[in-house]
């Protein structure tokens, strides 16, 4: 393991800052301020809310940095959880993340630039789905086709995202003459802070991948901690400033009925019809090249357990192209899953059950810091959390509040979130038996 650490130390600090901000920043941003606001009920509520998410964001990011220096492997949450936890474990953090966490993710972010697309053009929401699902196809032919395609789209997109933050958070705070505190949202039953704080998280989410690159950094013990510091934190401040931008140009009431497109009104506000088109145009690459980063490196996770033997139609499934040597069969049946979502229509529901499903695994993965430094007898001389082990806590805390939440918001999508993952058991014992058979015959 070493000599292959070694061999991947080439990230300093501002690259892995910039990774862990393009990462995080994506679709929530301007996605999700109304949903939060609905179901706050207020905008001074609504800040709170995306303080809350970042506060359980920034204490989870502190300590999967020393989860993920303690254990550089490839392979995330996966990997994590299956040095700590052993093989089960492992199998349904990722039978999860490809039947649940990925698709769900892959259908939410297709249905929200479905809907802006039709938007900008005034084409009727009915289309939004169609819009959706011929996004995700045209993607993951692209993906399929070479990486480098991928990768094109993506060094584009980065650049697309940070030009209408940065526009609107500055342009809104300077010129908009709205109080930003304890405006009504105009709902008479918000869903609640707890889902609120899911809504963030949604905006949030992405800070996990940092941890990919625990093994490729010059000095993993100072720069990835670093990195996570730096990159969480200017997220927040990020998200805070669009939040108040809006607020100071918007009512919470005209934010909530305008859902995904109130960013693009705010602009059009701020800088005229061609400036708001402008914009828009900013927000639809933002979320675009959002959505081919998850189509790009979901298929990983489903084709490596396949690889293993890990999943039902493993053949199939860790297919290679024999001339564009992408994962053909994983990309293939994460497209079908994720399609078969959206045809459900609605992108919130779709973010708030991928939020569920993956947050349990994040709860394990947060408390299995204190599994590792259990009996080390202080020998462990890199990275460690600081305040430890308030920081921790905080943030298993916050996964425990974000299920919680869920499980009495949303009962139903929390049950068929918790059915698919024991379903995993049966499918892993016989998968299990069936390799342990293969190893056997072959010995013999």
């Amino acid at each position: 393991m070493k000599s292959e650490v070694q061999l991947k130390k080439n990230i300093g600090f501002a690259v892995a800052t910039s990774l862990v901000v393009g990462t995080v920043i994506g679709s929530g941003i301007f996605m999700k301020p109304g949903v939060v606001i609905a179901a706050t009920g207020n905008s001074t509520s609504a800040l709170w809310a995306w303080i809350i998410g970042g506060i359980i964001t920034l204490a989870s990011g502190l300590t999967i940095a020393e989860v993920s220096v303690r254990i550089p492997k490839t392979g995330g949450l996966y990997a994590y959880i299956e040095d700590v936890y052993g093989k089960l474990w492992g199998f349904l953090c990722g039978w999860v993340q490809t039947l649940i966490y990925g698709p769900a993710i892959m259908g939410a972010l297709g249905l929200y630039f479905g809907s802006l697309v039709a938007n900008f053009f005034g084409f009727t929401q009915d289309t939004k789905i169609i819009i959706g699902i011929v996004s995700v196809l045209f993607l993951g032919i692209m993906n399929l086709l070479g990486t480098q395609y991928g990768g094109w789209i993506q060094n584009i997109s980065t650049i697309g995202k940070l030009v209408p933050i940065v526009l609107i958070a500055v342009f809104g705070i300077a010129q908009g003459d709205m109080n930003i505190l304890h405006m009504e949202s105009g709902v008479s039953h918000g869903a609640g802070m707890g889902a609120a704080v899911l809504a963030t998280l949604f905006a949030y989410d992405g800070w996990m991948n940092v941890g990919f690159m625990a093994g490729e950094m010059k000095n993993p013990a100072k720069t990835l901690p670093r990195a996570i510091i730096s990159g969480i934190l200017i997220v927040i401040v990020a998200y805070l400033t669009v939040n108040i931008a809006m607020f100071h140009v918007l009512p919470a009431s005209k934010i909530v009925e305008l859902g995904p497109n109130a960013a693009t009104e705010a602009a059009t506000l701020l800088f005229g019809s061609m400036g708001g088109k402008l914009i828009a145009v900013g927000i639809l690459v933002s979320i675009f090249g959002c959505l081919n980063g998850k189509i790009l490196t979901f298929p990983r996770i489903p084709f490596a357990m396949a690889k293993d033997g890990f999943l039902p139609g493993a053949k199939a499934l860790s297919r290679i192209h024999p001339k564009y040597k992408t994962p053909v069969g994983a990309t293939l049946s994460q497209l079908v899953i994720a399609i078969l979502m959206m045809l459900m229509g609605n992108p919130d529901r779709l973010s708030d059950i991928a939020m569920f499903a993956v947050f349990i695994f994040y709860g394990l993965s947060l408390f299995s810091v204190f599994l590792l430094r259990k009996g080390e007898n202080g020998k462990h001389n890199l990275y460690k959390v600081p305040l430890y082990p308030i920081t921790p806590i905080i943030a298993i805390l916050g996964s425990i509040y974000i299920i919680g939440s869920t499980l009495i918001s949303a009962p139903l999508d929390a049950f068929s979130s918790i059915v698919i993952a024991l379903i995993g058991i049966p499918v892993y014992l016989k998968l299990n038996k069936v390799k342990q058979r293969t190893l056997e015959s072959k010995a013999s």
